[in-house]
């Protein structure tokens, strides 16, 4: 009989923030302690602002703009002063992550395809091994015992880069796998993993998107039937706005997984717009605690039926409104929306807002440059095009009129959506 397997298991996943230096590497290992009687699956996120400094070596890496080499080694330098505050006596953290760099060092070197998306998920997912292989060995060091897996190995994708769909079968088999293996010679209850990344079936790597770390978590709680996730993060819980903006931020005790998917798809960025799917699928409960504060209740996304609603604010920066024109000045049509929604798929960029007229179809979309030159090009064949760029999608759900005239001031409004719940307003970044 296989223990972990056939027992209550725990998801628990931190995100690069928690783990951003020696101490947040401590606290993590303090909040893994009082679980110790649990058998626990975590799932680590790159360490602070790693994805960042990684999508800049892939950049100057593809597009030559800079030396990635020099990125390369203040990259290795955040990681390995890491290592040596956590054991300063004892170089094996350092061992593990050398062996890891000189992987990246070596695909650094080799010539890059074509393919910025493909180039992107080699390149960028380098962030959780590292982070995973340094807390691995730590906790390991100082006598909690785990076991390391590779992701790569256990959730199997097909091969769309940058934004990878899962294979439920195939996963199923590689995880449960994966965890047989290490627990038929030996006991075992507490295994780490990284999120954000996963693998095909022939061996490539893929991502999930940014902030992709909690679906990560969500998929393999889906799999082992988890009794909760715990999304541990640096605020108090769920909150109605991003704190940067509302200093006066309030904290949602309970919501609905109806409710948080509604926000998550509108940009909520405490969650992945794909984690509470799976979850709700088979009832699993989302907290989400603070991670300096693992006593406190945090927050509780579940089957609740919820009555009383907070207003809630999403901020989206970096937009880009597009508004597309037949060239002969026709009706917008059902075989143009069939038209511009082909191209929108094909270059996989998600309308955030959408908006049409009788002459005229808008979209507000995330600015992505590489994706954004080429849906342009493509509508540019058949339509004339207008856009703005360093545009802010204001979305409050639950608003109302006082909310909005409060958050449109006097800046210009250049398209407004409302529905019973929600508003969606696109105004120029202040």
């Amino acid at each position: 009989m296989n223990t972990f397997l056939n027992n209550d298991i725990l998801v628990f996943k931190f995100g690069g923030a928690s783990v951003k230096d020696a101490e947040g590497v401590r606290n993590l290992q303090r909040i893994v302690e009082k679980y110790k009687d649990k058998n626990l699956l975590v799932v680590i996120s790159a360490v602070g602002k790693t994805t960042n400094l990684l999508e800049r070596i892939l950049d100057a890496y593809f597009f030559e703009k800079e030396d990635p080499f020099l990125l390369y080694e203040q990259l290795k330098e955040n990681h390995l002063s890491i290592a040596r505050e956590l054991m300063p006596d004892n170089a094996r953290i350092v061992d593990k992550l050398e062996i890891v760099f000189k992987q990246l060092h070596e695909k650094l070197q080799q010539p890059h395809t074509d393919n910025y998306e493909y180039e992107y998920d080699r390149i960028v997912s380098f962030g959780e091994i590292l982070s995973t292989k340094l807390i691995s060995t730590y906790l390991n060091l100082v006598d909690v015992r785990n076991y390391w897996l590779d992701a790569r190995q256990m959730l199997k994708t097909d091969a769309t880069y940058m934004e990878a769909k899962i294979n439920w079968e195939e996963s199923d088999i590689a995880l449960t796998n994966a965890i047989v293996e290490i627990t038929a010679k030996k006991e075992a209850n507490l295994f780490i993993t990284q999120g954000f990344i996963a693998g095909t079936s022939d061996g490539q790597t893929t991502t999930f998107g940014r902030e992709g770390s909690d679906y990560s978590a969500a998929i393999i709680a889906y799999l082992l039937d988890a009794e909760s996730v715990t999304i541990w993060k640096d605020v108090p819980g769920l909150l109605n706005a991003d704190p940067k903006f509302f200093p006066d931020a309030v904290k949602l005790d309970a919501i609905s997984y109806e409710e948080a998917i509604e926000l998550s798809y509108y940009g909520a960025t405490i969650i992945h717009p794909k984690t509470l799917k799976p979850l709700q699928n088979k009832n699993i409960p989302l907290y989400v605690k603070p991670f300096f504060s693992p006593d406190e209740p945090g927050s509780v996304i579940s089957s609740l039926k919820q009555k009383e609603f907070i207003p809630s604010y999403i901020f989206k920066r970096n937009q880009i409104l597009i508004t597309i024109f037949p060239k002969d000045f026709s009706f917008i049509t059902v075989d143009n929306l069939s038209e511009i929604f082909s191209i929108l798929s094909k270059y996989g960029v998600k309308p955030n807002l959408m908006q049409n007229s009788a002459l005229s179809f808008s979209i507000c979309t995330d600015n992505k440059s590489h994706r954004i030159e080429n849906i342009l090009d493509a509508l540019s064949r058949n339509y004339l095009i207008k856009y703005n760029e360093q545009m802010e999608l204001v979305t409050i759900r639950h608003y109302t009129e006082g909310i909005v005239e409060k958050i449109k001031g006097k800046r210009k409004i250049y398209a407004e959506q409302r529905s019973r719940a929600t508003v969606q307003i696109v105004v120029k970044e202040s």
